[in-house]
């Protein structure tokens, strides 16, 4: 052999792979190795983008889980308003593997699951969840109650898991001091008021990522579990950044971090895959970028590609040949939109 390089596959090769949008090259994308076809029951979380997924998913016949389902009695506008079927169970978007940690550890106690209650015009929110009730509940104890509900349907869900589908987004989260937990976002951003006194901006590093997933999965074992991870990371860019610099370095730094973290447990972990739906939309890997025109939500033909090559991946047709779906992703109302407390940033921009 004159060179390592030499007869190497097509996908090795820049110019041979890159660009390309057609079903041998998605194919190449990704090479599975945790045994999945399309009736493993499949639990997602993450963020914002794992929405899209998760009802790519669900659009293309997979076997994805769905706790507190409300579907046959709430359109889908409703349902996701008060966040239901946007993910596997009602826990909203979890940005960080600090949170998904959490958010196990919690579900998977035998103990009353911690509660932390913010407050907005005499109405009660889950701090952990803030999003889910947008009005609020009407007193703390409605608070409590709801979150035991929700953490019995989790556990269900955890219990029937073969393979967790968790979308990573962010590496900056608030801590509160008090209980050490990871919010979704920072108070007084939905309800709630900001006190630098009890609460403080973590921005999590590439070991301490990996350390949270591998807790996860170690509890899961130790729990009889053996749901294992296909781990993607979310290709929108932050909002803001609270870490006093700017966002576009800030969004850089999170991103290469999740991936980084993704990539060392999927080559060292049997427990643990990665799929590149963040190449996908935000690369020339297939033919993109594939941002709409404020250049952060992913375009329907992105999601649809990355469906394609999960599908292809598997050696499954993900659904037939890639096509505009009725009505298109991009004008489809307030049933279809992504919920996310990441967006609201904004409104706070002076």
């Amino acid at each position: 052999m004159i060179s390592p390089y030499q007869n190497l596959e097509d996908r090795a090769f820049w110019r041979a792979s890159v660009g390309r949008d057609d079903d041998a090259a998605l194919a190449q994308l990704w090479s599975p190795k945790l045994g999945m076809d399309r009736a493993t029951p499949l639990m997602t979380a993450g963020s914002c983008f794992a929405q899209h997924l998760h009802r790519a998913l669900l659009r293309g016949g997979w076997a994805v889980l769905q706790g507190e389902d409300m579907s046959t009695h709430l359109p889908n506008r409703l349902c996701h308003r008060y966040g239901y079927n946007l993910f596997s169970a009602r826990y909203g978007n979890v940005y960080t593997a600090r949170q998904f940690r959490q958010l196990v550890e919690h579900a998977l106690s035998d103990g009353p699951p911690p509660t932390l209650i913010w407050e907005k015009d005499n109405r009660y929110f889950d701090a952990l969840r803030p999003a889910v009730e947008p009005e609020g509940l009407e007193t703390p104890e409605q608070v409590r109650q709801a979150r035991a509900e929700h953490m019995r349907a989790l556990r269900e869900v955890l219990e029937q898991a073969a393979c967790i589908v968790l979308t990573l987004g962010l590496t900056e989260c608030w801590i509160d001091r008090e209980t050490g937990l990871a919010l979704p976002t920072a108070p007084g951003t939905i309800a709630g008021r900001h006190d630098p006194e009890r609460v403080f901006l973590h921005n999590f590093t590439h070991a301490e990522v990996i350390e949270d997933l591998r807790a996860t999965r170690d509890l899961l074992a130790a729990h009889g579990l053996q749901a294992r991870f296909l781990l993607t990371v979310s290709p929108v860019p932050l909002v803001a950044t609270a870490s006093g610099g700017h966002v576009g370095p800030a969004s850089c730094y999170s991103k290469s971090v999740l991936r980084a973290a993704c990539g060392e447990l999927c080559m060292n972990d049997g427990d643990f895959d990665y799929f590149p739906a963040y190449e996908i939309i935000t690369t020339a890997i297939a033919g993109g970028p594939y941002f709409d025109e404020h250049g952060r939500q992913p375009t329907e033909k992105g999601v649809q590609l990355v469906l394609k090559a999960f599908g292809l991946a598997l050696g499954d047709d993900a659904g037939g040949p890639l096509q505009e779906a009725s009505p298109p992703l991009s004008s489809i109302a307030s049933d279809e939109e992504t919920i996310c407390e990441e967006i609201l940033l904004e409104a706070f921009r002076k």
